[in-house]
């Protein structure tokens, strides 16, 4: 007997569920609808993403919806679009056998015009943004003034993204004799007061505990140095061969720009965030649904529409500025009983963060070191080899086989074994054999000098600057490198290894920043007075401009600050832009050309690709306002 049945659903709810395949209840749904079917009340439901809340809340609804009243009688509030349409497609399927009944989707990005004449046709259930919905309200284009029924789910997330006053100004405009339900995986203030205000006793339902991860989902976390948070998602992406991901960014443009570099390199990516068309963020989701797309690269606003099945790892390239995020973050992974991993990439100074988290979710992050070269060899010549095994045979291959034979029949087996998978793999190993351990010793010391930068990182690889600005325009370590972010648009760990002395500074960006860093702030007056940078080379103190001049030496250099400009292998790669890369205004990041070629299995398509070096990561990331230099 399906248990579905057991909880008072009717005839049509209970085929519809057979044809959705739903077998047995989730814990919500065992607990919030047979409280919803027997009276109407107010309820708050406390669930993590993942753990089927819109059957919980939809089957409900749609058996006490009157399908022969075309009036409006429920509003659905969700945070985004994608989950607006999502969860109107769900009530959709529910109600299938259900003759009568109408949902309609409201949200910002469509035809306002369109969506009303829907509504005006007969929707029993609107489904709508908060933005939108208020819009409508406003226009007087809809009118719920006498719903029976309004749900908000994902509330946590609706308030965290700044709905607050279009909420209360929606509930106030509705009944005050309705239920609502409420919908959220966790409890804070806002979402606390809302209840207060607008719900009378209501019903408290908690799966878990407050707060908690989801039992399906492992956390674990990788410690690594700054710079090397890019390179750390490449090895993760290419230990994990079967990946089918979401990689979290906090910005836009870090989402794209982290989009672009994996598929610059050869990854089958894609960014979703809130700058894109809803047209262009429907491809994606359908691409990313039909595992076109492997890994999926998102802000957590663009995430909160993503219900796909089978997602394997939730990946925190920068882990969210509010610890609760976190939680909606993991929940993309480990749904419908299935086992997911949340992987968190993480600097030494980003560790209490990870203690945090662990408080509110209540559960043990495990600590992992970054794979290496030959540990990832290894993976992947294991998959390639259970490929080659698993792989069908076309028989149309027959037809070929003797001139095949003919080719390859000096060959024995174990020969033929060898070059048969080297000639994808001598690729992939040639390219970790000159690769560098990139973990983070964990029981590391942070070396500090004076009022100069922590040195956590070597110079492998990087450039470094002369610039005739100092402490006698008023900066330190700290306020210089927040203003050459600030002019350069540079993300948080792009310049390091800042030294401050009393007339002149020093300080380092990755090669790829050269030329930006070069043209930028030699066009630059600091109060009247011309900003020159020069390139610095180890060779007793000399540097040279922009130009290639010989510069004077310079008396008071010490030994370590001057790092020669690496190339190729030893101390990292570097990565070498061509002169048609170009900066794409509020974007902050670069665009290049690149070849359609995508990676399966973490093995690069690309011809030539062994050698060629990987991009350097752009460490992005907000940073504090510079305090602004004045001269005494």
């Amino acid at each position: 007997m399906n248990k579905f049945e057991q909880l008072g659903l009717n005839e049509s709810l209970l085929k519809a569920i057979l044809d959705l395949g739903f077998e047995n209840p989730s814990e919500v749904q065992e607990k919030a609808i047979p409280l919803l079917l027997e009276k109407d009340t107010d309820m708050v439901a406390l669930a993590q993403t993942g753990t089927g809340k819109t059957a919980a809340f939809g089957f409900p609804l749609i058996q006490k919806i009157d399908a022969d009243n075309r009036n409006t009688q429920a509003l659905v509030l969700s945070p985004t679009r994608e989950l607006c349409l999502q969860i109107t497609n769900e009530l959709k399927n529910y109600s299938k056998y259900e003759k009568g009944i109408n949902v309609v989707a409201v949200y910002g990005g469509a035809s306002i015009t369109e969506q009303a004449r829907e509504i005006k046709r007969g929707a029993q259930i609107i489904v709508a943004t908060p933005g939108r919905m208020q819009d409508m309200i406003n226009r007087g284009l809809v009118n719920i003034k006498n719903i029976d029924y309004c749900v908000l789910d994902e509330a946590d997330e609706m308030l965290n993204m700044g709905f607050y006053d279009d909420i209360v100004s929606i509930l106030s405009d509705t009944p005050d004799e309705k239920s609502t339900w409420l919908f959220s995986a966790t409890m804070p203030q806002e979402v606390a007061r809302i209840a207060k205000q607008f719900m009378s006793e209501p019903v408290e339902i908690t799966v878990g505990t407050k707060n908690s991860g989801s039992s399906t989902v492992s956390h674990e976390f990788y410690l690594v140095n700054a710079r090397d948070r890019y390179e750390a998602l490449k090895r993760l992406a290419d230990a994990n061969p079967d990946i089918f991901s979401v990689v979290f960014c906090r910005t836009k443009r870090d989402t794209q720009a982290i989009a672009e570099k994996l598929i610059e390199d050869g990854y089958s990516a894609a960014a979703l965030h809130g700058d894109l068309s809803q047209a262009q963020r429907d491809g994606v989701m359908k691409s990313f649904r039909g595992r076109q797309i492997q890994m999926l690269v998102a802000t957590d606003v663009a995430a909160r529409g993503i219900d796909v099945d089978n997602v394997t790892h939730v990946v925190n390239y920068q882990l969210p500025d509010e610890i609760e995020t976190y939680n909606h973050r993991s929940g993309r992974t480990g749904r419908a009983g299935k086992l997911g991993t949340s992987i968190v990439i993480v600097t030494k100074s980003e560790l209490r963060k990870i203690y945090s988290i662990e408080r509110i979710i209540k559960q043990k992050f495990e600590e992992k070191t970054i794979p290496s070269g030959i540990e990832i060899c290894e993976i992947q010549l294991l998959h390639l080899a259970n490929k080659i095994k698993d792989t069908e045979v076309d028989h149309e291959i027959d037809n070929y086989l003797p001139a095949i034979n003919n080719v390859l029949e000096d060959l024995s087996k174990e020969e033929l074994i060898k070059k048969m998978v080297s000639v994808e793999f001598n690729r992939f190993i040639t390219y970790y054999k000159k690769n560098r351990d990139i973990s983070a010793q964990s029981s590391g010391e942070r070396r500090e000098r004076g009022d100069s930068e922590p040195r956590e990182f070597n110079n492998n690889g990087a450039v470094r600057y002369f610039v005739n600005i100092g402490s006698r325009d008023n900066f330190d370590w700290m306020s210089l490198k927040d203003y050459l972010k600030e002019t350069l648009d540079l993300g948080r760990d792009d310049v390091f290894k800042v030294d401050v002395k009393e007339g002149f500074s020093f300080f380092n960006t990755d090669p790829e920043h050269t030329d930006k860093v070069m043209d930028i702030l030699n066009n630059v007056q600091l109060e009247g007075r011309r900003i020159n940078v020069e390139i610095s080379k180890n060779d007793g103190g000399g540097r040279r401009d922009h130009n290639n001049r010989g510069g004077r030496r310079d008396s008071s250099k010490r030994d370590g600050n001057f790092a020669p400009r690496r190339e190729g292998s030893g101390g990292g790669f570097r990565s070498d832009r061509n002169s048609s890369s170009r900066r794409e205004g509020s974007s902050g990041g670069f665009r290049n050309d690149r070849n359609s070629s995508s990676r399966e299995g973490g093995f690069r398509r690309n011809e030539g690709s062994s050698d060629r070096a990987p991009r350097r990561s752009e460490s992005f990331g907000d940073s504090p306002k510079p305090r602004r230099p004045r001269r005494d």
